[in-house]
């Protein structure tokens, strides 16, 4: 560090400061030469993700080592992802829902201002996660929805309508018609026909319960037999800026086969993602139905503003859950405000994937239930 002496002003010193001015101004010297080191203490920037969506993270990274914003890493790190179609799971041409339509979910938020912008059942429009992004700048709402979300992110510009569709969505929903409707999100329900529509068992006695009890049964089902990294998946990003500023992103075309109108975690602040600029951020992952319930990222990040490390926040988290619902799927991955990360899951073998200084390219980290 250098001689505080040294940094005064020549005029200031070879002036004679009583000494209250020197202490004051001498600790105001020493805050600045610490926060200036501070900010270049290496640590910074960094992006998380989750699952190996690499080209994703390397988009994000490219942009916030260049120096922008944590909220524009982030938007077009998940736009990547978005137009790779990751797993396809991620943009427009996946998951088809009942009617064999695809929608998509968004989220953006930023861990300084802990303003958000979302949207969800979103149709017609592919940039979901610049469809968030426009509900944050530009609207004092958190959440748009459906079709009025489409028209709004068309009005601000962004292409459509646009089919969302794609050959190979088109083909898995006509198989999952042609397998009667096997598996899907329903219970306790009969259907008049094996696609439905469906009624309440209490139906049994009406002119619609017509269906065997057997009927009933193969309706009630595990949520694991649908639920898994390949048709009920979400990327959800964390990225601290060269300034240690944090923004979290997530987009997800949603649950396969869901009933159509369904909204998962992905636009849930807190669930599917969360950041606040002095503790850290959590990205998480999994079925979103179950995991929207307990808010695991919020959960995080609080965990870990009370002192607790990533691991075991993030595995506190996961627990939480986990007793309540044995059989469910999902993962978090938590990152504090040093960039110290780490993950959890329950029901599968999660792996995230992460970006800093010290690296020479993406890394990603399994993690085992």
């Amino acid at each position: 560090m250098k001689d505080l002496h040294s940094l005064l002003p020549h005029s200031m010193a070879a002036t004679n400061l009583n000494s209250a001015s020197i202490f004051l101004l001498t600790f105001a010297l020493l805050f600045m030469v610490m926060g200036h080191e501070a900010s270049n203490s290496g640590q910074y920037p960094v992006v998380v993700s989750t699952w190996p969506f690499l080209e994703a993270v390397r988009a994000a990274w490219r942009v916030v080592d260049n120096g922008f914003s944590a909220v524009d890493a982030v938007v077009e790190g998940c736009s990547a992802c978005e137009e790779l179609r990751c797993d396809g799971t991620v943009g427009p041409g996946g998951s088809p829902d009942e009617n064999g339509e695809t929608t998509i979910d968004a989220l953006v938020m930023d861990g300084v201002t802990m303003e958000v912008g979302a949207v969800a059942a979103m149709r017609y429009i592919k940039d979901g996660i610049k469809a968030a992004r426009l509900v944050m700048q530009y609207t004092e709402h958190t959440l748009l929805v459906g079709e009025q979300a489409a028209a709004f992110a068309i009005s601000m510009g962004l292409p459509g309508p646009t089919n969302l569709s794609s050959s190979e969505s088109m083909d898995k929903w006509t198989k999952w018609k042609e397998n009667h409707c096997q598996p899907n999100f329903w219970k306790d329900v009969v259907p008049v026909d094996r696609c439905g529509p469906y009624h309440a068992k209490d139906f049994l006695g009406s002119s619609h319960g017509t269906c065997s009890k057997t009927t009933l049964m193969e309706n009630i089902k595990s949520r694991s037999s649908h639920v898994g990294r390949h048709n009920h998946d979400t990327i959800s990003m964390a990225v601290f800026d060269k300034m240690g500023n944090i923004a979290v992103g997530t987009s997800t075309n949603g649950a396969t086969f869901k009933i159509p109108g369904r909204v998962g975690d992905g636009p849930i602040a807190g669930s599917s993602a969360y950041a606040d600029d002095k503790v850290g951020a959590c990205g998480a992952t999994g079925d979103g139905d179950i995991m929207m319930r307990f808010l695991p990222c919020y959960q995080v990040v609080e965990s870990m503003r009370l002192g607790m490390e990533p691991n075991l926040a993030a595995k506190d988290a996961i627990s939480r859950i986990a007793r309540k619902f044995p059989d469910f799927v999902g993962a978090v991955f938590a990152v504090n405000k040093k960039g110290v990360h780490a993950g959890a899951c329950h029901g599968w073998t999660f792996q995230y994937s992460v970006r800093s200084p010290e690296m020479d390219d993406v890394k990603v980290y399994t993690v085992v239930p």
